[in-house]
C-alpha cells in the first residue's frame, strides 16, 4: 500500500517538532489514547498518511506497529510513555518536557498543542524522520571484560573503590533527578495552586461556587453524588488528563473548609470524592506497558472504568468513617 509523508507542527503554545514522518508496511497504525473515541487530529493524520486509526481505549497495538500515538496528557505520565518507547507522539495539549518521563520528551519525536490545521502533507523531497529505538533506561553493557584481575589486598581495594564509586554515583544521579523533578513538576504545581487560590479569593468566584456546591459538598450524600459523577465511565477518561478537575475542586474545598463553610471532618471523604477519575485516562497505556494482549485491553479498560463506580463511593464512605472523631 502506498503511504504519504506528513508534517506535524506544534500549535499555539505548543512545544516540539516539527515532525516529518511517513508510515511503512510495519508502522501503519495511528493510536488515539484521548478518551471519548478517536479524535479529529488522529483522523486527519490517518487520512493524509494512508494509515488506519485505532482507539487506544478499545484495543491494544504492539509498539512496533504504531506510527503515531495521539494523547491529550496535561503533563503527567502519558506524554512521556510513548517517546520512551521510541514512538512518535502527538499531544493535543500544549505541554512541553513535563512529568516523570520528561527526559524522554524530545523535539525530534514529540510535538504538542497540535490541531487539525497543523497536520499537512509533507513537501516533496522533505527529509523523513525515522522512529527511534526504545529507551530502556539502562546503560549499555561493556563489549568485553578484563581477562585478568588483581590479586591480594590491592585487588580487594580496587573492588571496594569501584563498588563505593558505583553507590555514590547512583545516589548522585537519584539526587539530580529529584531536584529536576521538583523544579519541573512540583514547583510549577505549587505556583499554579497559589495562583488559583488568589483568583478564587479575589475575584469573588469562590463565593459564587460556594453557594452552588456547598449544599452538596457539605454532606456525605452530596460527596457520594460527586464521586459517582466523576467515576462515570463516559466522563472519567475525559476528566482525568492533568487532574484539572481534582486540582480546581480540591483547592476550592480546602478554602471553604478553612473558612468554616464545610465541616473539617469532611476533608478526607471529599478528597476521595473528587478523585475517582484520576488515572482513568492512563488505563490503556498502563496495560500496554504491561504487554497486555488486545483481548486483555478490550476487557480490562471498561472493567477498570466501571470498577471506579464501586470503589469511588466506597472510598468516600471509608474516608468518612475514619474521619469520625478527628475534629
Amino acid at each position: 500500500m502506498a503511504y504519504n509523508a506528513i508534517r506535524l507542527e506544534k500549535g499555539k503554545g505548543g512545544w516540539g517538532g516539527p515532525l516529518v514522518i511517513k508510515p511503512d508496511d510495519v508502522r501503519n497504525k495511528v493510536v488515539s489514547v484521548t478518551g471519548g473515541g478517536i479524535d479529529p487530529v488522529s483522523m486527519k493524520i490517518a487520512e493524509l498518511s494512508g494509515c488506519t486509526t485505532v482507539d487506544g481505549f478499545a484495543t491494544s497495538v504492539p509498539d512496533e506497529q504504531i506510527f503515531v500515538a495521539v494523547v491529550d496528557c496535561g503533563g503527567t505520565a502519558r506524554c512521556g510513555v510513548y517517546p520512551k518507547k521510541g514512538v512518535f507522539t502527538v499531544n493535543l495539549t500544549p505541554v512541553g518536557q513535563s512529568g516523570p518521563l520528561a527526559q524522554y520528551i524530545k523535539e525530534d519525536i514529540y510535538v504538542s498543542g497540535v490541531k487539525v490545521e497543523n497536520v499537512t502533507l509533507a513537501e516533496a523531497g522533505a527529509t523523513v524522520a525515522q522512529a527511534a529505538a526504545a529507551d530502556t533506561g539502562s546503560a549499555p553493557k561493556a563489549a568485553a571484560s578484563q581477562s585478568t584481575q588483581s590479586s591480594g589486598k590491592f585487588g580487594f581495594i580496587t573492588k571496594l573503590g569501584k563498588a563505593t564509586g558505583a553507590v555514590i554515583g547512583k545516589f548522585y544521579a537519584a539526587g539530580k533527578m529529584t531536584i529536576n523533578m521538583v523544579i519541573n513538576n512540583i514547583l510549577p504545581f505549587m505556583a499554579f495552586v497559589a495562583m488559583l487560590i488568589g483568583i478564587i479569593s479575589q475575584s469573588g468566584l469562590g463565593n459564587i461556587i460556594a453557594k452552588a456546591i456547598a449544599p452538596v459538598s457539605g454532606t456525605l450524600p452530596g460527596l457520594l453524588v460527586v464521586s459517582v459523577i466523576c467515576a462515570l465511565p463516559i466522563l472519567s477518561p475525559i476528566l482525568g488528563p492533568g487532574a484539572v478537575i481534582a486540582q480546581v475542586v480540591g483547592v476550592f474545598l480546602g478554602l471553604e473548609i478553612g473558612k468554616g463553610n464545610i465541616p473539617p471532618a469532611l476533608a478526607l471523604p471529599a478528597l476521595f470524592a473528587i478523585d475517582p477519575q484520576v488515572g482513568c485516562d492512563f488505563v490503556p497505556v498502563g496495560l500496554s506497558l504491561g504487554d497486555a494482549t488486545a483481548e486483555t485491553v478490550e476487557i480490562g479498560v471498561p472493567a477498570v472504568l466501571f470498577s471506579r463506580l464501586i470503589t469511588g463511593p466506597l472510598s468516600v464512605v471509608i474516608g468518612w468513617v475514619f474521619s469520625i472523631g478527628l475534629f
